[in-house]
């Protein structure tokens, strides 16, 4: 690839940069990102598990949620979009993780162990930061620049007449490119959104715990 020149400096072009922690590669997939972060929380668990028995669950969950579900839910809402291998590989750490943590087999499965550690799956956690970021951005607690992603379908002139639009729905654009337009955020989070019950779209931001177990037992 040729070097692109900026003013008298040459650029070298590289397959993947990395932003705020987060690696995007050349052709707009993250499959970097995803090597990298299932490489690094795989090496957090094999130093937990190295002094595992020596230490209560209680220590061993908070080990778990600071070393390795942090590192899973950082940005996760860049993973929008991800392919099922992908999700997989993440998923894969989340199992290995409770596993570690309540002393579970390999052949154990998987489920009574995620529900017992109140964990979400992979994908559901990533729906779940992208319906909390939309909440925030309808109620003006997010970032102005996001705030202007979302607009009620209601407000829509062409959409204020239908009597099917729920006035807590969101507009979703239209989309060219279904494997990148749908990984926007105008696109993504209120399709997210709309998804929810009804119930969940006046939900109080304040009562943070009750909203958490709410969206778990929606997702689960």
């Amino acid at each position: 690839m040729a070097h692109l020149v900026v003013g008298v400096a040459q650029v070298a072009p590289v397959t993947s940069a990395r932003y705020l922690g987060v690696y995007l590669d050349s052709d707009m997939t993250t499959k970097t990102h995803v090597t990298r972060l299932v490489s690094s929380c795989f090496g957090n668990i094999r130093q937990i598990h190295r002094i595992h028995r020596s230490l209560p669950r209680s220590t061993l969950t908070m080990l778990s949620s600071s070393f390795i579900m942090s590192k899973l839910d950082y940005c996760n809402v860049a993973l929008v979009g991800l392919t099922r291998c992908d999700l997989d590989r993440l998923q894969s750490v989340i199992n290995a993780a409770a596993r570690l943590t309540v002393g579970g087999q390999h052949y154990d499965h998987i489920s009574p162990l995620l529900v017992d550690l109140h964990w979400l799956w992979m994908a559901e956690r990533i729906q779940y930061k992208l319906c909390v970021l939309v909440y925030r951005c309808l109620h003006g607690s997010a970032p102005c620049y996001l705030q202007q992603t979302v607009c009620l379908a209601a407000s829509m002139e062409s959409w204020c007449s239908l009597w099917s639009v729920p006035s807590s729905d969101l507009m979703v654009p239209a989309t060219r490119r279904s494997t990148l337009g749908d990984c926007a955020l105008t696109v993504a989070g209120p399709r997210a959104w709309n998804n929810l019950p009804d119930v969940i779209h006046h939900w109080p931001l304040s009562d943070a715990h009750s909203r958490l177990i709410f969206f778990s037992s929606v997702f689960t």
